[in-house]
């Protein structure tokens, strides 16, 4: 699987082309799954052990093949199907463009097909120093073994020859090495965390990644032996949009659009791989611990590598793509609900969904389920999967018309919008979410206007959709809806999809790999969504003047810095900190007792000043406090409108005493002087981003 090892093999040979014979140590069991992989390759291997605690024979290939071979392979049909791939994700030569490598043959594989598609025809890239221009290739130095380094630096001049710039970024593991069992998992994360930096700073929009067919009949069987429903078993995307988890913030807020993931080889086998850069005379390194059994996708790989009959791969690739086909059309109705049903609140970050639009009992349960999953989603900015009893339980909620009661869910609070009378629904952030997280500027970002850099990506994304509406299937080619994933595999071999062979087959894989798939490691969903430990309202974070917070990966919070005057008795200036938190029910209870207070010094707590500066601040005590209360006055205005169950996800800010300074959301400030904005910035859209299942 591209990318999938945790760094590169160790050892590489330069020299293998000018070289017929190879010297190795191979273990016997090793040498006999090996010997027909490699037979006919011309090369020099090394072979050492590592440690890790357990004896391991790391392999290292330098791929080259005869001239004769080299003929063999059709290079024109790899091309024109690359071509049309990268037509239909909407992308052009002239694009800027990261490619990831780990210098194996799918990612090498991936490099020469880019480079020859970014330079030939009438649209071709310049170029400039030896590079293509527009083309970056990424290479991520996990910094697991000792060698890493190295290996990265001997992939990167190989795939420089290529005619492409590379980067080298190292990953740093701040908490200590990842844990054996977690590794492949932490390793993935972080990899594509600096695909992201990366392509941010070299203002890239787009992210081509080596993944091909062997990985997606690895996933399926994955994906099966866990239970996972049809839509997962569609498998990856071939076009997605990625969305930053560390948001730049300008005083403008975020504008998140993402990195769009494009899987162009998913048509392509892994033998496709090896012709490629065979027939380019093209280097590549096998990574040993894809070899591993510890690790689930590797002995699935082993397990397919045993069945590798034309039948069977060509039934289990059509099973697959009757899945996609299921989950395309489900993707279509989903967001042409959102587009009918849903209406966001931009300010205050809440969803309505109008039932009577929506018609819930009339739409298929799969595609209702992951209507709410989008919109939940969206809400609360968290993805979290609603299996079981629970996902029961909500369809019966949302089908249940007149709407009379409340529903919590995946981080969401729903319940009848207010004044509908049970029409529609109100989808609001609950406040037993996972804690804010927090992403301070300088006070210099605030002067300035946002960096900005001419994107493509909606042009892009805006093509590649025009295809995706072409390929939409109609309801009656879609095999799967509303099945189980057991029933999935018996529909598809009643219906001719795969054979008797081929779906037995399939089973002893899945419980195969079932057995590895420990009861106690589950995780029990419907607990964690239900009882998920919660955070009270007086959870919160710090902000400064001059800078802002992401609060709940929802809302941008900026405290505009100026010289602030006496605030009543409020204690506020540049050094002081403010405290963002959740709005509580006691805080428009505070509003309501100042706008209609008398006297306001009995409601505000008075400060001790020394009497040298009393009647130098009695005016402006005064006056202040008459700001504060006309603020009230017209911010219990604007909370009128607002549900009374959005508005306990509202951002507040408080002072160390706990006296409440602003609620930018309506309005409220305690004094003029005290600027702070509030706009809601969801990390993601509504509907997750673009996705294409073609």
């Amino acid at each position: 699987m591209a990318g999938a090892g945790l760094g590169f093999s160790s050892s590489f040979s330069a020299q293998g082309r000018a070289t017929a014979g190879f010297m190795v140590r191979i273990p016997v069991p090793l040498l006999k799954r090996w010997q027909l992989k490699f037979a006919g390759l011309n090369g020099i291997f090394r072979i050492r052990v590592a440690g890790c605690g357990v004896s391991s024979t790391r392999l290292y290939n330098c791929g080259s093949c005869t001239a004769e071979e080299r003929v063999s392979v059709d290079m024109e049909r790899y091309k024109e199907a690359f071509w049309r791939r990268m037509a239909m994700a909407g992308l052009k030569p002239h694009h800027s463009i990261a490619v990831g490598v780990s210098g194996g043959p799918d990612s090498m594989a991936l490099c020469l097909l880019t480079a020859a598609w970014k330079t030939d025809g009438p649209y071709a890239a310049s170029q400039s120093d030896g590079y293509v221009d527009g083309l970056l290739a990424i290479i991520v130095d996990h910094r697991l073994r000792a060698e890493s380094k190295e290996e990265a630096h001997i992939v990167s001049r190989r795939v420089s020859k290529m005619g492409i710039r590379c980067e080298i970024a190292e990953c740093n593991w701040s908490d200590g090495r990842p844990k054996q069992g977690h590794l492949q998992e932490a390793a993935r994360d972080m990899r594509y965390q600096i695909f992201q930096k990366v392509c941010i700073q070299h203002q890239i929009d787009v992210l081509l990644i080596a993944h091909h067919a062997d990985d997606q009949a690895e996933l399926l069987i994955l994906r099966l032996s866990r239970g996972s429903g049809v839509l997962g078993l569609a498998g990856m995307a071939f076009a997605s949009q990625f969305f930053s988890t560390s948001t730049v913030l300008h005083n403008e807020g975020s504008n998140n659009k993402g990195l769009l993931l494009v899987r162009p080889l998913l048509h392509f086998s892994k033998e496709d791989m090896y012709k490629i850069c065979q027939a380019s005379n093209q280097d590549w390194v096998e990574d040993p611990t894809n070899r591993s059994p510890a690790y689930a996708r590797n002995r699935i790989r082993m397990s397919l590598g045993n069945l590798s009959s034309y039948t069977f791969q060509s039934e289990i690739q059509e099973l697959i793509s009757s899945c996609r086909k299921t989950r395309a059309y489900v993707e279509h109705i989903s967001n042409e609900l959102i587009d009918q049903a849903v209406t966001i609140m931009d300010q205050q970050g809440y969803a309505v969904i109008d039932l009577m639009v929506l018609s819930p009992s009339k739409v298929p349960d799969m595609c209702l389920s992951k209507f709410i999953a989008l919109v939940l989603q969206f809400v609360s900015q968290k993805h979290r999967t609603v299996r079981g009893a629970t996902s029961k339980r909500l369809l019966d909620y949302v089908r249940t018309f007149p709407c009379k009661t409340s529903f919590t869910v995946a981080g969401c609070y729903l319940c009848p919008s207010p004044g509908s009378r049970g029409t529609k629904l109100l989808v609001c952030c609950s406040v037993n979410c996972p804690l804010p997280s927090t992403i301070e500027v300088n006070n210099s970002d605030f002067d300035r206007e946002p960096k900005q850099y001419p994107s493509m990506l909606d042009e892009i994304i805006a093509e590649g959709k025009s295809y995706v509406d072409q390929f939409v299937p109609d309801v009656v080619d879609v095999k799967f809806l509303d099945m189980t994933c057991q029933s999935v595999l018996a529909e598809a071999k009643r219906i001719g999809i795969i054979s008797e062979s081929t779906h037995n087959n399939i089973t002893l894989l899945e419980r195969n790999e079932t057995k590895y798939f420990k009861p106690e490691n589950k995780v029990h969903l419907e607990q964690e969504i239900i009882e998920n430990p919660s955070t009270s309202a007086s959870e919160s974070e710090l902000l400064h003047p001059g800078k802002a917070c992401y609060f709940m990966d929802r809302f941008m919070v900026t405290w505009n810095e100026r010289p602030l005057s006496y605030c009543s008795y409020l204690v506020i200036d540049h050094r002081t900190a403010a405290e963002v938190r959740y709005m509580a029910e006691s805080d428009w209870l505070y509003l309501a007792k100042l706008a209609r207070c008398k006297n306001l010094h009995d409601l505000v707590p008075q400060r001790t000043d020394a009497d040298s500066e009393v009647e130098q601040i009695a005016g402006k005590r005064k006056q202040s406090l008459e700001y504060m209360q006309l603020s009230a006055i017209k911010s219990l205005q604007s909370l009128k409108s607002i549900p009374v169950a959005a508005r306990r996800s509202l951002p507040v800010l408080v002072n160390h005493e706990g006296i409440l300074l602003t609620i930018p959301s309506i309005g409220f400030q305690c004094c003029p002087c005290l600027i702070v904005s509030c706009a809601f910035r969801p990390r993601f859209p509504l509907g997750g981003g673009h996705s294409s299942f073609l």
